[in-house]
C-alpha cells in the first residue's frame, strides 16, 4: 500500500495526461468560457462563431464568465468562476449558418411540409485573455 502524503500535490497542464492543456501543448496561453449556455476553449487570435448579436464589425466583446484559465502551464480554475477573468473580443461579422430543415408528415393523410432556416451568427476574434 502506498504512503500518504500530507503534503498538497500541484499538477501542472504538462504533466497532466489528457486533458485540455496537454491538447493544447504547453506554455500556450486559453481560457475556458461559457457564453450563450455552451463552453469554448479559446486561445488568442481565434475566431469564433456565437449566438447572434446586434454589434457593428470591430465593436468589442467582453466574456467575464470564465471557469478556467491556463498560462505558462499553470491552470487555474474557477469555483464556479476565475475572479477577476475576462476575455476581450473584437467582431469580425454576421453570418448565416447552415441551413436546418424542418418536416412534418402525418401518415395516410397526404400531408407533407418542408419548411428551413438559418439561424444568424456573429464572428468574433479573441482580442486577448486578463486575469
Amino acid at each position: 500500500m502506498a504512503k500518504a502524503s500530507s503534503e498538497p500535490t500541484t499538477t501542472t497542464a504538462a504533466s497532466t495526461r489528457g486533458s485540455a492543456a496537454s491538447m493544447k501543448g504547453a506554455g500556450h496561453e486559453y481560457a475556458v468560457i461559457v457564453d450563450g449556455g455552451r463552453q469554448y476553449t479559446v486561445q488568442e487570435g481565434q475566431e469564433l462563431e456565437i449566438d447572434f448579436r446586434h454589434l457593428p464589425a470591430g465593436s468589442e466583446v467582453v466574456f467575464d464568465e470564465v471557469l478556467a484559465v491556463s498560462r505558462a502551464g499553470k491552470l487555474t480554475l474557477g469555483a464556479p468562476k476565475v475572479k477577476g477573468a475576462t476575455v476581450k473580443a473584437k467582431v469580425v461579422g454576421t453570418e448565416q449558418g447552415e441551413k436546418i430543415y424542418v418536416q412534418k408528415f402525418a401518415r395516410r393523410k397526404n400531408y407533407r411540409r418542408r419548411t428551413g432556416h438559418r439561424s444568424l451568427h456573429t464572428r468574433v476574434k479573441i482580442a486577448g485573455i486578463s486575469g
